[in-house]
C-alpha cells in the first residue's frame, strides 16, 4: 500500500479488522474519520468520542504536538509502523509521542477516557490567544446558542476572531469562512488555527460575491457590526435567503436600527437581546463587563 493511499471502503474495512484483532477496544462505539479529506478536525472529534479511528496522511509532523497543546496528552494511541494493517501493534500516550509525526499513510486508533459527548460550547477564556480583550466564554455561549451550528454547516464569521474558532470546533465537518479586516486580529486568528490544528477555516479579506464564489454557501453568519455591515448582510442574503443571521453590537442606537435592517430583508420579528455579565472581583466587588446587543433572526421559508 503506497503512501498516497486513498482510504476506500475496502481499505477502511481492513484497518477495522486489524484493530479488532489487536486491541481490547469495543469497536461498536468507534468514530471513524478520514483526516486526509478537507475540513476534518481531529482534535474536537477526539475530545467528544471515547475512541476515534483516524486515517492519516504521511508527513503530518505536528499532529501529536497539537493534541498535547489541546490537553489531550493522556489519550492513548494504537498504531503500527507501516502503511498496511498488518504486523505488530504499538500503543503510547500522546504525551510520549509529541516529537513523533505521521511517517506513513495509515489508520491510528485514539482512545480518550475523558471524552465528553457534548461540545463544550465556548472555549475556556485562557485556552485561546486574542489580539485584544476577548469576549468572555459566557457571552460566547449565548452567541453560539443563537447560531445553532451543526457539524456539517458552513459558517461565515465577520470580525469575530474568537467566535470563528468556536465555530470551527462546532462545525467540525463543515467550513468556517472567517472575514477579518484587522491585521492584528487576522494574525491572532491564524495563530489559533495553527494552535488547535483546525483544518476547516478559510480566511478571506471581505464579503462580496467574488470573494465568496469559491466557498460553500453559508448556512449561518455572525457579524460584528461595522460600517460595512448592511452590505455584508445584503450579500449573504443574496447567497442564501434563509441564512441564520446573528449580529453583535455595543451601540444601542445601532441595535434598534438592526431590527429595521432585518425586517427589510424579510426577517420578521428578529430577536433583540441585551446581555449583561458581572464578575465578582478580588475585593468582593462586582466588575461589570460591556453589555452588548445581539440581534438574530432568519427569513421563514415559504
Amino acid at each position: 500500500m503506497a503512501n498516497d493511499v486513498i482510504f476506500t471502503n475496502e481499505v477502511i474495512l481492513q484497518w477495522l479488522q486489524y484493530f479488532a484483532e489487536n486491541t481490547p477496544i469495543d469497536l461498536e462505539q468507534i468514530k471513524m474519520m478520514d483526516v486526509t479529506k478537507k475540513n476534518k478536525n481531529l482534535i474536537p472529534t477526539v475530545e467528544s468520542h471515547k475512541a476515534v479511528l483516524a486515517f492519516m496522511e504521511a508527513g503530518d509532523t505536528e499532529i501529536f504536538y497539537h493534541m498535547w497543546n489541546a490537553g489531550l496528552g493522556g489519550c492513548e494511541v494504537w498504531y503500527n509502523e507501516g502503511s498496511d494493517p498488518t504486523g505488530p501493534i504499538k500503543h503510547d500516550d500522546v504525551r510520549f509521542m509529541i516529537d513523533r509525526g505521521i511517517n506513513a499513510s495509515a489508520g491510528m486508533l485514539v482512545v480518550n477516557p475523558n471524552a465528553v459527548s457534548t461540545y463544550k460550547s465556548g472555549l475556556g477564556d485562557l485556552s485561546v490567544r486574542s489580539s485584544s480583550s476577548q469576549v468572555g466564554s459566557e457571552l460566547r455561549n449565548i452567541i453560539l446558542s443563537k447560531m445553532h451550528i451543526d457539524a456539517e454547516d458552513t459558517v461565515c464569521v465577520v470580525g469575530g476572531e474568537i467566535i470563528a474558532i468556536d465555530a470551527a470546533f462546532q462545525a467540525n465537518e463543515g467550513t468556517v469562512i472567517a472575514v477579518e479586516y484587522n491585521h492584528k486580529q487576522r494574525e491572532a486568528l491564524e495563530d489559533n488555527i495553527d494552535y488547535f490544528d483546525l483544518r476547516n477555516v478559510r480566511i478571506v479579506d471581505h464579503v462580496d460575491k467574488e470573494t465568496l464564489a469559491s466557498c460553500p454557501v453559508p448556512d449561518i453568519a455572525f457579524i460584528v457590526a461595522s460600517a460595512s455591515m448592511e452590505q455584508e448582510i445584503q450579500c449573504l442574503m443574496e447567497l442564501n435567503p434563509h441564512i441564520i443571521l446573528v449580529v453583535y453590537t455595543l451601540d444601542f442606537v445601532e441595535a434598534g436600527q438592526l431590527k429595521n435592517v432585518f425586517e427589510a430583508h424579510g426577517i420578521k420579528d428578529p430577536e433583540v437581546l441585551q446581555v449583561a455579565i458581572s464578575r465578582l472581583g478580588p475585593k468582593n466587588t462586582f466588575e461589570i463587563e460591556p453589555a452588548p446587543w445581539i440581534v438574530s433572526g432568519r427569513r421563514e421559508k415559504e
